[in-house]
Order: C-alpha cells, then sequence, then structure tokens
C-alpha cells in the first residue's frame, strides 16, 4: 500500500527527521519502490505561499532526489509526501504524488492512498469523455489523480466562488466520503494554510509542542530531541500512514474520519458518530483485498 506523510506547522519547520524514517518506506523496510513526490510550501518574500516540488520514479529510499531532499533543509508551513506502490498506472513522474491543480488562485496538493474501484474509474471517465470534466482532468493514469480531477470538478461545479472555509470543509468532507464508498480511500489535502487529512483505514497523527522531548525513528536508528531544535511557541503536527517513530503517542483518525488542520492543530473536525479503528494489520489486510498492496 502506498504511504502518506504530511507536516501542518505554526512556524516554518522542516520535515527532514521524519522523512528520513520515511523514505525507507521506498524500498528498504517496505515495497514501496515506484517512486516519490515531495510538495513544500513555504511563506516567500511577495507575502504569498510558495510552492516547491520534488519528484522521482526511483525507490524513494536510493533516489539521489531523495537525497537532495534530505541535505537540504525546506522550512516550510505545510508538506505532503507520499511513496508509491504501483496498482493503476505504470510507474512514471506523471503517476507520482503530491498531484497539483490551481484553485480560486491557490495552489492544491493532493496524495491519495489506496484503490478506487473499477466502477467509479469507468464512471469518472465515461463524464470526462462526455465534457463533465469543465476544469480538471488527469495527466497521467492514475485512478489516485482522476479521483482528485472528480473532487475539485465537484467543487467548481457547486460553488461559482470560493466558499466560506466552514462550507468548505464541509464539502471536502462529503467528497472524501463518497470517494471512500467508491474504493479505499485515505487522502491528505492542502492549500498550503491548511491541511486535510481523510481516513478511509489507516492514518495516523502527532502533535509536538511545548515541552518537547526525544523522538526516535521506527525505520532507522536516528534520533533527535526537539527541545534543542524548537522554541516553547512551536507547534508542529505530523501525519503517515503507520506512525514513524517508536517512543512516542500516536493518535489514529477513525475510519470515515476527517480532521482539517491550520497552524498545527485541529480547525474542523467531523467524526462519525460510532468510531471504528483498524489495526495496522487489518488496514494492511482491507488494502490487499483490493489489490493495493502485495
Amino acid at each position: 500500500m502506498c504511504q502518506l506523510l504530511g507536516m501542518n506547522c505554526n512556524t516554518p519547520t522542516d520535515i527532514g527527521f521524519s522523512f528520513t524514517g520515511f523514505r525507507q518506506r521506498g524500498g528498504l523496510t517496505d515495497h514501496h519502490e515506484d517512486g516519490f513526490g515531495i510538495a513544500f510550501f513555504e511563506k516567500s518574500d511577495c507575502d504569498t505561499l510558495g510552492l516547491r516540488q520534488f519528484h522521482d520514479d526511483k525507490p524513494c529510499h536510493i533516489s539521489p532526489v531523495a537525497d537532495l531532499v534530505n541535505s537540504y533543509p525546506i522550512k516550510a508551513m505545510n508538506v505532503i509526501a507520499h511513496i508509491r506502490k504501483a496498482t493503476t498506472g505504470v510507474n512514471c513522474l506523471a503517476n507520482t504524488h503530491p498531484f497539483v491543480r490551481e484553485v480560486w488562485g491557490e495552489q492544491w496538493a493532493f496524495a491519495h492512498n489506496g484503490q478506487m474501484t473499477d466502477s467509479f474509474i469507468a464512471r469518472t471517465a465515461r463524464l470526462m469523455n462526455n465534457g463533465n470534466a469543465e476544469h480538471y482532468s488527469p495527466v497521467g493514469t492514475t485512478d489516485s489523480e482522476l479521483a482528485f480531477c472528480y473532487l475539485l470538478n465537484r467543487l467548481k461545479a457547486t460553488f461559482k466562488s470560493r466558499p466560506s472555509d466552514e462550507a468548505l470543509f464541509a464539502f471536502l468532507t462529503a467528497q472524501c466520503r463518497y470517494l471512500s464508498a467508491n474504493g479505499l480511500f485515505n487522502c491528505l489535502i492542502s492549500n498550503g494554510k491548511w491541511q486535510l487529512a481523510y481516513a478511509g483505514s489507516l492514518l495516523f497523527y502527532l502533535t509536538r509542542k511545548a515541552p518537547f522531548g526525544e523522538a526516535r525513528l521506527s525505520d532507522g536508528e536516528m534520533a533527535i530531541n526537539f527541545q534543542d531544535v524548537t522554541t516553547d511557541k512551536d507547534r508542529v503536527t505530523i501525519l503517515t500512514t503507520i506512525p514513524l517513530t517508536k517512543n512516542e503517542k500516536w493518535q489514529q483518525l477513525a475510519v470515515d474520519e476527517c480532521l482539517i488542520f491550520q497552524d498545527g492543530g485541529v480547525v474542523f473536525a467531523d467524526t462519525p458518530s460510532k468510531k471504528t479503528y483498524l489495526t495496522i494489520e487489518e488496514g494492511l489486510a482491507k488494502a490487499r483485498a483490493v489489490g493495493a498492496s502485495i
């Protein structure tokens, strides 16, 4: 199963520690060998959020591009990364996540973990062929990019101008649940200011804030004491498919739960009345059952 990594924070922060562990799953400690991508939303001198992206179709753990990301401490407000195990679409740069589109003058980044059903893929492709994809069409051949374009086309068909954040977040939650009903669907979406996390099966998050302590990676021997590299005002949330550290308490999203983070904290939450949590083993088994893992 592909894996997701996200970061949302209240001050520009580099994701080097988390990415060091995450990239090992791209062919070393796990099977996700079909490329990777990472998008950084950074504050710029022109008072806007700039987007910097890196993609490679090589396994992340040996990718020179991933080496560059690790050696270049980019400080960002939001980050979305993805390591891919190809199920729909060949291994090529056009099929690596995150996918990015312009929405109301903002750049939105999206990464998906899971597998859409054949019926959804066929139905959505038919809609596009019939001219019902006025705003967005896929560049590559993945079910993930198709789902992203479907979501954004529904967004633009519903709202002629940007709605309030409350209406927008409620709409995105409803669309994520629709997509989850038509496949296995976990995703991260960000416009640089906020980051949406939706769990169809497995997704965890961890918020680091004062008092900071030591963290030790699960996929390597690296450890860091965040007290040495932060201030008391810093707040950083890390999101991932499977927890990255072995000595910290990660919080799991319930199945079909949607959270939206801004400045490192939750600003919107939509949780099913009956919470269901899958174990990691159950989540991986669910992925295998729909062909999203081996």
